[in-house]
């Protein structure tokens, strides 16, 4: 599964220097992240690592960055709090198991080769879960941004709590978390080229916090263990296995959409293109070894990929450069992070949350689309209260009734039935026109043109209705491409209609896979030898005959 081809545009410095700064804007991610989903810091630096490394060995694109991410941070946020909530002792191992199915989901749909399909879903839905998940982690950060734990329920837990805590705000974990924030926000951006603003947060507001506050008086992280992680046993349990695949499908498939999304973006500042597979595949193996070690699971991360190619980063060896910087952090300055408070990574979090939320179309929804709009916000709305799989799906299905009915208004104006050569909407040349002309209404031309899916049939019965009327039909699907079953079936009950009422049918079709889709419905064998014609004006000419000897054109059959 390695590719030495990825490493062809390698470059030392360039890869260098995107393994050192990525590492650097990772740390104090990684760290919040970790606080973050409950399952603690040293959880969201192995995720950093292994999902990192394994991606970067694996993957499909040459410059990616790979972590935990605010999205995937959510989900596992749920995941772990719904487990230990229902298993107390089991929980952690049910909850890194579900990363290890959903890493092995993710490896499926690479080996399947479904990447390019996983991003196909309308942008007001995609803007919807995504500001629905930036909400999400806002709201989750509340509790330890005024100075306590969370208070479990998820986002209603929190919300219904809300008054409490803020009733017994503690004011100097408040006051280092708004500090947090200031810096975050308003750290000048001609010098965010030379060190993340995160990281000055962490460092300084730590700082302040050791001269201003007691150690004990302020909740912080506490020493990282500089060891290997240990390794988690995958466990089942009978009674939420259904659950425990649903919640696998959903992490899986966000990391997929977060991951191909940012490869999509690595792109276009790279001008490369990514192997979609080969990245799900790449994904999928990282986030089982994440999840066999207890570390968060983690996708394709913007912020850290963008950095990369900025700084000259052109293979997958700055990915693991990174990854290794990480890991001697871990086991050489494990002990540096015991002092950072927890309000310091709320802060963190909230950020991330706040640049998750879909700014740029919340903006200008409104203006584009009423319907998109309501879809933006419905989805948001449903991933934040209800649930990610349920906002996505009726989001994904609404949008797609909205197309097919749009669709449907467009491609039934290519439906025509005509019986002169007056209509200037279909391509006619000047002899066919005379021949339809010649045949003083008694020929019905219908004509079908673009690709015709489900949504056309009606209006194929609709123009038929009448048939009965004349003495012969022309079908042209000259400029037809595609058929699809209920279209074929309206065709079928077209010409059926037809021959009850003794109205002879020809049909132009020179495209191989519309005739090949016909003739499964075994059109051919119900109409006389001579019904599909070479040419439209051939099959014009027969119906001519037939309008002109009936008798004789009734024995063909």
């Amino acid at each position: 599964m390695l590719s030495l081809n990825r490493y062809k545009h390698l470059s030392v410095k360039g890869d260098l220097f995107g393994g050192v700064t990525t590492a650097i804007i990772s740390l104090p991610l990684a760290l919040a992240f970790g606080v973050a989903s409950g399952a603690g810091a040293e959880a969201g630096m192995w995720g950093a690592i292994l999902v990192g490394l394994f991606a970067a060995l694996f993957g499909g694109s040459t410059s990616l960055i790979s972590e935990p991410t605010g999205p995937m941070t959510v989900i596992m946020t749920a995941i772990l709090t719904t487990m230990v909530a229902s298993y107390p002792e089991q929980g952690p191992s049910l909850a890194f198991t579900v990363v290890m199915m959903a890493g092995a989901f993710q490896i499926l749909l690479g080996t399947l080769r479904l990447g390019k399909y996983v991003t196909l879903m309308p942008y007001s839905v995609v803007s919807g879960f995504m500001s629905g998940i930036g909400i999400i982690l806002i709201i989750l950060q509340l509790a330890p941004l005024l100075g306590h734990k969370a208070p479990g329920g998820g986002v209603t837990g929190t919300l219904s709590a809300l008054p409490e805590l803020i009733i017994n705000v503690q004011f100097g974990e408040l006051f280092l978390g708004a500090i947090t924030l200031a810096i975050l926000f308003y750290f000048p951006k001609k010098y965010r080229q030379y060190v993340p603003a995160q990281l000055v947060a962490l460092v300084s507001v730590t700082l302040l916090s050791i001269i201003l506050f007691d150690t004990d008086s302020i909740r912080r992280i506490g020493e990282i263990p500089s060891a290997l992680p240990t390794f988690v046993l995958p466990t089942f349990e009978p009674e939420i296995f259904t659950k425990m695949i649903i919640d696998a499908l959903v992490l899986g498939t966000l990391g997929c959409i977060d991951t191909l999304l940012t490869a999509v973006i690595a792109d276009s500042l790279t001008r490369t293109e990514h192997d979609s597979d080969k990245e799900l595949r790449g994904q999928g193996i990282a986030n089982m070894i994440a999840g066999a070690f207890g570390a968060l699971p983690g996708a394709g991360a913007t912020m850290g990929t963008v950095v990369n190619v900025q700084v000259g980063a052109r293979s997958p060896l700055a990915g693991i450069l990174r990854a290794v910087i990480l890991m001697a952090v871990v086991f050489v300055a494990g002990s540096l992070t015991e002092p950072i408070p927890m309000a310091v990574l709320a802060g963190i979090a909230v950020y991330v949350g706040i640049n998750i939320l879909d700014w740029s179309f919340i903006q200008r929804a409104h203006k584009l689309s009423t319907s998109q709009m309501a879809i933006m916000y419905g989805v948001m709305l449903l991933t934040v209260l209800v649930d990610l799989m349920v906002a996505v799906g009726l989001g994904v299905f609404i949008s797609n009734i909205l197309v097919i009915e749009k669709l449907s208004r467009v491609q039934s104006e290519q439906v025509k039935a005509i019986s002169d050569g007056d209509d200037d909407d279909v391509p006619l040349s000047k002899k066919e026109r005379r021949l339809l002309d010649s045949a003083h209404g008694q020929l019905l031309f219908f004509y079908l043109s673009g690709p015709m899916i489900f949504s056309v049939s009606k209006a194929i019965s609709r123009q038929h209705r009448h048939v009965s009327k004349f003495k012969a039909m022309v079908i042209d699907l000259s400029d037809v491409p595609m058929l699809d079953v209920t279209v074929s079936l309206a065709i079928e009950n077209a010409i059926l209609d037809a021959l009850e009422a003794n109205v002879e049918v020809y049909i132009f079709s020179p495209n191989r896979d519309t005739t090949m889709q016909l003739e499964k419905f075994n059109i051919r064998d119900r109409l006389t030898p001579l019904a599909f014609c070479a040419s439209r004006e051939l099959a014009i000419e027969r119906a001519l005959e037939v309008i002109a000897s009936p008798n004789e054109a009734k024995t063909e059959r």
